[in-house]
């Protein structure tokens, strides 16, 4: 068995598309004929058109799976046709599949029908009537009938299971077989197989010389126009790719040292994005030549093949050069030395070439006919010159020298990687040596393009997380262009790089591994039957997991979140803006309309995900009893979210006060509510706290409030005339209301003062700071200008000492001498004050004064000629 390698290259981009689909287009769904049609004549056309359908569909199938095993026999050779028998067998189970689904229904309706006629009349009971009789027995023929249907497609799913075992087997001894096959090398070989290359050389001119002297001969306008449309799509795929990707894949030869993010990045994309362009173009190159019918059914295969081997070439040329970048030291993945990059760049190219011209030149040997000697020879030549080239990388030096200059010459590779290349090489001569020229060669095929996709895929790998760091995603080009255009901060811009890296790390792994699955003998075929169950049949148990299901579960979620906030947004803004509702009221609705969205979107999301509601009962059961201990709190906060949603106690906006939490509400949920004090503190409260305790509500109803403002007067003054200046000064405030008026009360005699209040209505209480304020400023230059005085309380203490004994006269003692050292520094010498301690047995004594006035207090501070002390 030949692997196409270089193939699956061009067709990596069909790796995902499904014929898998096309095979299920072969089953049919037929409808359940309804109960009342059913209960008609008896007679097998008439029972059920869903019953002729499936029996014609399993007779059909039935068939199918005879045909099919014989096939398998005849083709046990061929490793692609064993493929596509699978493929059949696998669509052929998901029709029985299909067909006990459809039956199941019908069966349903049956046995529900059944249940409605009652049980069958005991003996000595009254006997039913025939239309009964005839009925029943009717729907008990009708099931057996679905019985056998459902025991007949059971049938065939597990024969088209064993017929599928039975492929998988085939196709192990095939790539077993092939591999492990001995060939017998001698000079009889070798002289049959230099015999057999004289022919082949010979029918190759014969052959490729006929068909180039037909095309020009009679289809040079096709040739011309094949040749153009090729180069027309050359410039639109590889210059257009470095046109638009330049930034991508550009080395700035300027840059002394790039980051090494830098240098992965470039090194990953400079091989991804050329590679896919060229594969475009020698896909549409290839298209376009058969499209003009210049390609013969012999000569088609090999150019195809040639064309394989030079998007091949490219790739591995393209990755060597990222990594080792022969002309640009700065930008070189691995420590060598400039000598060392250019020769391994050589040899590695060397290396592809020698094992895509061995493709090549054992598709022409197929093309042609020739004798498998033939292409055992060339296989020997091929692993024989990749084994020499193997062994010439392992002698090479190229490491960076000690002195960490690349022009320096370079030293020997470390010792690991110096055994493991020479260890191949010789180990492919090995091989060869011993007839196993099949492994030799799938393992030197192995060494060249799977290790260029692992290389790859590792690079790609690293580039991804290096771009997920902090910080690392800004230092690329596309960072810097979408913190331009975009005006992205720091955290934004990480978290681009952290949804760039995973993207990353995704396209690596479903480029790369079914690239790797083809080069190790899987088909096509396998890997899209494989996707399509990792897609839609993933099973745990009886549990079946479809990720497509999931996915558009997801996606109509979304789409009804997103629909939901639309519609919340519009109504809000154009319905009940326009119809002056309350804030609270628009906010109550909203936010219902938006639970019952989030829930509809919910099971709709759940619905298309396949999930079975009914299944969701014993969660509902935990659920339950999780509410019953440990959730109480929280159904609780959300039952009285509910009731304050629909009740509105206080509404968004209101000035609450609940304990000691004062302050505007915020927000409204279903858990809890967001109170803002007025220091600008958030607060979250549970909603049961403000269903259980009390809540006062400053704007309830209406935003009406009232402010008291008291005031003192000294006793100097008349309170009829002070009663009248404030209802002045009050009726003046044009944030008071004129209804309901003003009204000052005389509060009551205070120790220094007459006690007044003045107790006024404002249209917003939200305005009270600023109307107290503006009252007392207006009191205040009121009275001020009426010289009414505002005074403050004020207390003396008088102190006698009666005897010089005791503490009392120790402290007098004390202070005559404070007082005559204070009178020799004075400029008028006074007496002491002694004298005046002494008196009858000391006993202090308190007596009122009447209260000083501002105007007293200014009195006294100031000096003798009225200035300030």
């Amino acid at each position: 068995m030949r692997f196409d390698w270089l193939t699956a290259i061009v067709l990596a981009g069909l790796v995902f598309t499904g014929p898998v689909a096309a095979a299920s287009a072969q089953t049919v769904d037929p409808a359940p004929l309804p109960a009342a049609e059913a209960q008609g004549p008896a007679s097998r056309d008439a029972a059920s058109p869903a019953l002729t359908a499936a029996e014609d569909m399993l007779t059909a199938a039935e068939t199918s799976i005879a045909r099919l095993s014989e096939r398998v026999t005849e083709n046990a050779g061929d490793d692609s046709a064993l493929v596509e028998l699978k493929l059949e067998l696998d669509a052929l189970a998901r029709g029985m599949l299909d067909i006990g689904v459809s039956l199941r229904p019908r069966l349903t309706e049956i046995k529900a029908r059944i249940d409605e006629l009652g049980p069958v009349p005991a003996e000595g009971e009254p006997a039913e009537p025939a239309a009964i009789v005839e009925e029943r027995a009717r729907l008990a023929a009708e099931r057996a009938r679905i019985n056998t249907l459902t025991g007949r497609a059971e049938g065939v799913t597990v024969r088209a299971g064993d017929l599928g075992d039975r492929i998988t087997e085939a196709r192990r001894e095939l790539f077993a077989n092939t591999l492990f096959k001995r060939t017998e090398i001698g000079p009889s070989m070798l002289s049959e197989a230099l015999v057999a290359m004289d022919d082949e050389v010979a029918d190759v001119l014969r052959t490729y010389g006929a068909w180039v002297k037909f095309v020009w001969a009679f289809k040079w306008e096709a040739l011309f126009g094949w040749l153009f449309f090729a180069m027309l799509a050359a410039l639109v795929f590889v210059s257009g790719a470095y046109r638009l990707f330049g930034n991508l894949i550009a080395r700035d030869p300027d840059a002394a040292d790039p980051p090494y993010t830098s240098r992965l990045s470039v090194a990953f994309w400079s091989t991804i994005i050329p590679t896919i362009a060229m594969t475009a173009l020698a896909g549409i190159v290839y298209v376009l030549a058969g499209s003009f019918a210049i390609l013969r059914v012999d000569v088609a295969p090999v150019i195809s093949s040639l064309l394989a081997v030079i998007v091949a070439v490219f790739f591995v040329s393209k990755l060597a050069r990222g990594i080792f970048a022969p002309s640009m030291p700065a930008w070189r993945l691995v420590d060598v030395s400039d000598g060392g990059a250019r020769v391994l760049y050589r040899l590695v190219v060397a290396l592809v070439v020698v094992n895509g011209l061995d493709y090549v030149s054992g598709q022409l040997s197929r093309s042609l006919g020739s004798p498998v000697v033939l292409t055992v020879l060339k296989g020997i030549i091929s692993v024989c010159l990749m084994a020499f080239i193997l062994i010439g990388m392992a002698l090479v030096k190229p490491m960076l020298s000690k002195s960490g200059d690349p022009a320096d010459p370079g030293e020997a590779w470390p010792r690991v990687i110096w055994v493991s290349l020479l260890v191949g090489g010789i180990g492919l001569l090995a091989t060869v040596a011993l007839g196993y020229v099949g492994l030799a060669r799938f393992a030197a095929t192995q060494i060249v393009v799977t290790g260029a996709i692992l290389t790859t895929m590792y690079i790609g790998y690293l580039s991804g997380k290096a771009i997920s760091e902090r910080g690392m995603f800004a230092q690329t080009v596309i960072g810097r262009w979408i913190e331009a255009r975009f005006e992205l901060g720091q955290v934004g811009l990480d978290q681009a790089g952290l949804a760039a890296g995973l993207l990353i790390s995704l396209m690596v792994l479903l480029l790369g591994v079914p690239m790797i699955l083809l080069q190790w003998g899987f088909q096509v075929q396998d890997i899209e039957l494989w996707f399509y169950r990792i897609l839609t049949e993933i099973r745990i148990g009886g549990i079946t997991i479809s990720l497509v299901g999931i996915f558009f579960g997801i996606v109509l979620f979304v789409v009804g979140l997103l629909a939901t906030r639309g519609f919340q947004r519009w109504l809000d803004g154009n319905v009940m803006a326009r119809g002056q509702m309350d804030t609270g009221v628009r906010n109550s609705i909203k936010t219902g309309i938006g639970y019952l969205g989030v829930a509809v979107a919910g099971l709709i999301g759940i619905s298309a995900a396949g999930i079975d509601l009914s299944s969701l009962a014993l969660v509902a059961g935990a659920l339950s009893l999780g509410i019953g201990f440990g959730l109480q709190n929280i159904v609780s906060n959300f039952v009285s979210g509910l009731i304050l949603l629909a009740e509105r106690p206080f509404k968004v906006g209101d000035w609450v006060v609940t304990g000691t939490t004062e302050g505007f509400v915020k927000k409204i949920s279903v858990r809890a509510t967001e109170i803002e004090t007025f220091s600008r503190q958030s607060i979250i409260v549970p909603n049961s706290e403000l269903i259980n305790a009390p809540v006062g509500n400053w704007t309830h109803r209406n935003s009406l409030g009232r402010v008291d403002v008291p005031i003192s007067v000294s006793y100097s003054a008349d309170p009829r005339r002070v009663i009248g200046i404030l209802a002045e000064v009050a009726d003046g405030c044009e944030l008071v209301l004129k209804n309901p008026a003003p009204v000052i009360f005389f509060a009551g005699f205070g120790d220094s003062s007459l006690d007044f209040e003045v107790k006024a209505h404002l249209a917003d209480v939200l305005s009270g700071l600023t109307a107290r304020t503006e009252l007392r400023l207006r009191i205040f230059e009121r009275l001020k200008a009426e010289g009414i005085e505002i005074p403050f309380p004020q207390r003396d203490l008088n102190v006698k000492f009666v005897d010089d004994s005791g503490p009392l006269g120790a402290l007098a003692e004390k202070l005559a001498g404070i007082g005559a050292e204070t009178a020799k520094t004075a400029e008028a010498p006074r007496e002491p004050a002694a004298s005046a301690a002494k008196a009858a047995p000391a006993r202090p004594t308190r007596r009122k004064r009447p209260p000083k006035t501002a105007q007293d207090s200014m009195e006294d501070d100031a000096g003798p000629d009225g200035g300030d002390r």
